[in-house]
């Protein structure tokens, strides 16, 4: 039987996930993953810190990005397991806890960014009609939910075509507001006006806001037994997500700051929308309904994500077993799915999200620090295949994790 359409069957009877994931669907799932809503309201706030810095600062946040997603792809050749960072922990450490630990805190991360995003969306809908809070974030969810038990070429359709719309809003912003570039060398005296650690502690506060915008690409991992030849795919998906989203945030960001004046830019919660309403006000409007389909995919994404994770763990047994069950028919796992599903609208409709939303950027560095000392041990020790011409720097990837922790500590306690 062909590899793509698996019907072998795990030691509880139940059969294994379906191998239907290509390479542009998962390319388009990274793409949508890592921009999620965050394009759309992240650039004031990091011009608010680094002016018109702010393309560069996200230029260098991508790159910080980029040594990491290295190493996950690195580690995803040589382990294209669900439950990646779990079962990539385990290999380098070999300590149970740490690994059920860490599998649990990237479910956490996930069901966190969900119920959070299920909030937005309910902010964004307002603005279009009038419907209880309460209900659109059951909708909207339980909708979710249902997609990604639907089946996983299905689900990455429905994002794949969601993130189309979602780039379809980013290129209206090139098109009416592109003009603005042709300010930059008129302009360029703004962007150097004070000594030079003055500009370079704008340009790292700035890149330190900005890096939070580029996580998403280590979800794609947690997908890899769903993916025709992972071992080839996975590392092109993600490079091509990881460059992709880098230049759509460079010149959009680019385009944002010239277009709008700071003070303007620095105090405004849609940016884009702003930027646009003087340029073409039907656009304008389009971008602010396009920003309710980015919420929409980062939701269904992260359902996608953490039931991943847990059917993973659970065939580690490191979860219990019953989340290793899937379906015959839709080759989803289907409980550890209506698990996260559940727990998801209940951390929407009862706990302060906003607080634990603070969390998550601080548990992922925490888990990009593991990754990243995990590939150095495994190379180290040569228990892991390199000779696949694909550069890593494990060691640099801990440094600026670290850094970047560390950064988030001193400004939480000065």
């Amino acid at each position: 039987m062909d590899q793509n359409e698996l019907s072998s069957h795990t030691s509880n009877n139940s059969p294994q996930l379906a191998r239907k994931i290509g390479f542009p669907l998962l390319t388009f799932y990274g793409i949508g993953t890592i921009l999620g809503a965050g394009i759309y309201v992240l650039v004031g706030k990091v011009a608010a810190v680094s002016g018109l810095l702010a393309p560069l600062a996200f230029l260098i946040a991508g790159l910080v990005a980029w040594v990491t997603a290295m190493s996950y792809c690195q580690l995803v050749m040589n382990y294209p397991k669900s439950a990646g960072e779990a079962h990539y922990v385990e290999e380098g450490f070999g300590i149970p806890k740490l690994t059920t630990l860490v599998g649990y805190l990237v479910i956490f991360t996930g069901i966190v960014s969900a119920a959070t995003l299920a909030h937005g969306f309910v902010g964004y809908l307002t603005a279009f009609i009038d419907i209880s809070p309460i209900l659109a974030i059951v909708i909207i969810i339980v909708f979710m939910g249902v997609m990604a038990l639907w089946g996983i070429a299905e689900s990455l359709w429905l994002a794949a075509i969601i993130t189309v719309v979602e780039i379809t809003g980013l290129l209206l912003v090139i098109v009416f507001g592109g003009h603005y570039l042709g300010e930059l060398p008129n302009r360029i005296n703004e962007v150097f006006v004070q000594d030079a650690q003055t500009e370079i502690a704008l340009l790292m506060s700035g890149a330190f806001i900005a890096f939070y915008a580029f996580i998403g690409f280590e979800d794609m991992v947690n997908v890899a037994e769903e993916v025709k030849e992972p071992s080839r795919i996975m590392p092109k998906a993600i490079i091509t997500a990881v460059i992709l989203s880098t230049l759509l945030y460079f010149f959009i960001t680019a385009i944002t700051v010239l277009g709008l004046p700071m003070e303007q830019l620095e105090s405004s919660g849609a940016p884009l929308k702003e930027l646009l309403s003087q340029e073409n006000e039907q656009a304008s409007q389009w971008v602010g309904l396009i920003s309710l389909f980015a919420i929409v995919n980062g939701v269904l994404t992260q359902i996608i994500m953490a039931s991943r994770v847990l059917y993973g763990m659970a065939m580690q047994e490191r979860a219990p077993e019953i989340f290793s069950f899937v379906e015959e028919n839709t080759r989803t796992p289907w409980i550890a799915t209506l698990t996260i599903t559940t727990v998801i609208l209940i951390f929407a409709l009862w706990l302060p999200i906003v607080s634990l939303a603070k969390t998550t950027t601080f548990i992922i560095l925490i888990i990009f620090v593991l990754v990243n000392l995990t590939l150095w041990r495994l190379k180290r020790t040569n228990r892991i295949n390199t000779k696949n011409n694909l550069p890593s720097w494990p060691l640099l990837g801990v440094l600026l994790s670290l850094g970047l922790l560390l950064y988030q500590v001193i400004q939480l306690l000065f």
